[in-house]
């Protein structure tokens, strides 16, 4: 018999990795989608899959809609991946980015405890828990104190305590994952990393000419989506549910960014990057470097990308994509 899983946020950038990896193991796959008058630009990230997968409209705020999924889709897992991920808009939307994200978790685990009790759940956790809090070593780990820095973070630290709470409390199989930054190609494009690949990108073919940033000293510990999505998957094949960080353990300051992403142009990035005020936040999340050891030794997860390998793909993806300055760019500027 197949395994049947079920994605909030499938048509995101982790949610159509982990599609990939769920149907080459041989999954049912059921996705939760909100309905939106654009569909093509909703659904992009998963149009090569979309005869292979079943889509269900639904959303987190939407407790009938959660449980009307769990009934249909019946599944063995689920994968609460959907959020408003983006920090600076947690700013600009705080009400609506804790709406979503924690009560979002709360109405799914009430579905679940209801309709699927016997379910395996992943819930995305994010290393923006841990704020400013390091270790004396220089890392986070699953024992760090939590002291989020904006409201998204807050919000995943309710999810994090109310997940734990399901699971000592009812029984339930959740594991949360505490994954540092993820990047692909299929990154969103207000994402930094993919705003500083982008930019340099069209600098480099003459569509641009200046980079704006809020900040170069921050630093974060950046992974490649595939590998972060094999790790949720292994979460869920362990045979007790249990909390694990993600991460790679190395650090780089989006200067470091910079510096690689227009180097691998042939450009200098002191020559186009600028700071911008408008894009500093209120308060900023200064380092996250993530200490991966009890994923690794208990579950024997290692990832296949490095620094440089994850952005020579984001490079070679808008290389592609990205029109030359000689070209017909009508109607994609």
């Amino acid at each position: 018999m197949k395994k049947r899983a079920l994605i909030t946020g499938i048509t995101g950038q982790d949610g159509s990795y982990l599609t990939e990896l769920l149907l080459d193991k041989g999954y049912e796959v059921y996705g939760i989608v909100r309905r939106q008058s654009l569909v093509e630009s909703n659904l992009k990230r998963i149009n090569h899959l979309l005869d292979k997968i079943t889509l269900i409209y639904g959303d987190l705020t939407d407790l009938a809609s959660l449980q009307s999924a769990i009934i249909r889709s019946n599944p063995h897992e689920i994968y609460n991946l959907a959020a408003q991920s983006h920090v600076t808009v947690s700013y600009e939307n705080p009400i609506y980015t804790t709406n979503v994200v924690a009560l979002g978790t709360l109405n799914l685990l009430e579905a679940m405890r209801n309709y699927a009790p016997n379910s395996r759940l992943y819930q995305a956790g994010t290393s923006e828990m841990f704020g400013n809090s390091i270790d004396e070593d220089g890392f986070q780990r699953e024992t760090t104190p939590f002291q989020p820095a904006n409201p998204y973070a807050c919000g995943k630290v309710f999810c994090y305590n109310i997940c734990r709470n399901y699971r000592n409390s009812y029984n339930l199989f959740i594991s949360n994952g505490i994954l540092f930054n993820h990047e692909s190609p299929r990154r969103g494009e207000e994402f930094v990393t993919s705003k500083v690949v982008r930019e340099a990108v069209k600098i480099s073919k003459g569509l641009e000419t200046k980079l704006p940033l809020g900040t170069l000293s921050t630093s974060r510990d950046w992974g490649h989506a595939k590998d972060y999505v094999k790790a949720m998957w292994m979460m869920l094949q362990h045979d007790t549910p249990d909390d694990f960080v993600c991460s790679t353990g190395v650090t780089y300051t989006i200067e470091d960014l910079c510096e690689y992403v227009f180097k691998k142009l042939g450009l200098n990035y002191k020559d186009y990057v600028v700071l911008d005020s408008n894009y500093s936040r209120p308060e900023e999340t200064r380092h996250l470097k993530g200490d991966c050891s009890k994923l690794k030794s208990i579950l024997n997860w290692e990832p296949e990308y490095n620094f440089e390998s994850l952005l020579d793909e984001m490079i070679k993806h808008y290389q592609n994509t990205i029109p030359s300055r000689f070209s017909d760019i009508h109607g994609w500027l």
